[in-house]
């Protein structure tokens, strides 16, 4: 796949955020793992702080799988480019997610990603910041994911995919007016003090289809307007924001909802719940937590029951699908699909005995926490695996 990174749409030298030097200047063609991408896909769809079932734990890494074509170049099948608008803006979404968001972690080596709209909201609820930009679609939504580096850099990511055109996906990545529009607009949220200001991107890919032009994905840095500012002594909070919602994906995605939802939101059902300021109103808002706390530690205390037991100690779940019909990936055709997800046993363990960590998780004493690290995928053939460092292992392996 093509990948034009536009290097003059970076600040001058000497301004924030500098040209990262993982990064090309130009257009330059890349390897895109599938099964990598499938499985970022499925990270980054899987909802933080929703509950009940969500499609979208298992779906994008089997109905994806056989949309894209046996071109030596990264194309979507021609019955996939067919489907209904909407579907199609479903399948351009997640594309236009996963595929820049692949690409960015081997490149930038994040160890936190969370969606822009949870971290706003949680950040805001922990400094009693004004969260400027509210909205989930339009102008004025939040970006699409916020990120932090192994540095302990922070990153704001805006993503746009199209089956359109490369034409229609620069109209996507806009421009910084005035007033900023597309893409510039939506990413313009947040600002990090000095020492930990990173890159602001906006990535429009252009997903090709059989026949017709080819993948591109094209990446910018633009101008911020009007952002949310972090000050230097909210980062812990910003850490917080992140590490929470990143740890509340891992453990949804694994079978344990009720413990993600409590790590997600652990003052109440909102995320922007706060400890209230009446006697009444408080003790109201215990016996919510109570509650939530109650059905979390029910359910870590049946993990080993009911959960399945894989590779290096990990506690979840495993799905064997098999496919209505021999799909090409690679050298040979997969008839079968296994998906393995789990959470690291000493994490459960640990968990069990205190589910909700109202607490700042960059205070917590929890050792499981302190052992988080990078995001990695790993991969190997027709296979792949992602991982979060001493915590979190997904693996897609197909036969």
């Amino acid at each position: 796949m093509a990948i034009d990174i536009k290097k003059a749409t970076w600040p001058r030298k000497g301004s924030l955020p500098t040209f990262p030097s993982t990064f090309h200047s130009g257009v330059q063609t890349v390897d895109i793992h599938v099964p990598s991408a499938l499985l970022m896909i499925g990270f980054l769809t899987t909802p933080i702080a929703t509950t009940g079932v969500s499609l979208s734990e298992f779906w994008a890494w089997v109905r994806y799988l056989a949309a894209i074509s046996a071109d030596p170049d990264l194309r979507l099948t021609q019955s996939f480019a067919d489907l209904d608008a909407h579907q199609k803006t479903i399948l351009s979404d997640d594309f236009g997610m996963g595929l820049p968001m692949l690409w960015l972690n081997d490149n930038l080596r994040f160890d936190r990603i969370v969606d822009g709209r949870y971290f706003m909201q949680r950040f805001a609820a922990s400094t009693g910041a004004t969260q400027h930009r509210a909205a989930k679609r339009g102008p004025n939504k939040t970006p699409d994911f916020v990120a932090r580096d192994l540095s302990g850099v922070w990153h704001v990511v805006e993503c746009k995919g199209t089956q359109s055109g490369v034409g229609y996906s620069s109209n996507q990545l806009g421009g910084k007016g005035p007033p900023p529009v597309g893409g510039v607009a939506q990413k313009l949220s947040v600002i990090f003090p000095p020492g930990h200001t990173g890159q602001r991107l906006v990535c429009g890919l252009s997903i090709g289809v059989d026949g017709r032009e080819k993948s591109k994905l094209t990446i910018i840095d633009p101008e911020p307007d009007e952002p949310l500012i972090v000050k230097p002594d909210q980062i812990r909070n910003a850490d917080d924001a992140a590490t929470r919602g990143m740890i509340a994906k891992a453990l949804r995605l694994a079978g344990f909802e009720a413990t993600a939802e409590v790590t997600a939101a652990p003052l109440g059902y909102s995320v922007t719940a706060v400890r209230r300021k009446t006697k009444k109103a408080e003790k109201r808002r215990e016996a919510v937590v109570a509650e939530r706390d109650a059905r979390a530690r029910t359910e870590l205390g049946q993990a080993e029951m009911l959960r399945t037991k894989f590779d290096e100690g990990y506690l979840g779940r495993e799905l064997n699908i098999d496919l209505p019909r021999p799909i090409p990936l690679g050298s040979k055709p997969v008839t079968r699909v296994i998906v393995r997800q789990g959470v690291k046993h000493d994490a459960i363990s640990e968990l069990r005995e205190q589910p909700t960590v109202a607490e700042p998780t960059y205070d917590d004493s929890a050792r499981w926490i302190k052992e988080i690290g990078s995001i990695e995928i790993q991969k190997d053939g027709p296979s792949s695996t992602f991982i979060i460092s001493g915590f979190f292992r997904s693996e897609l392996i197909f036969e």
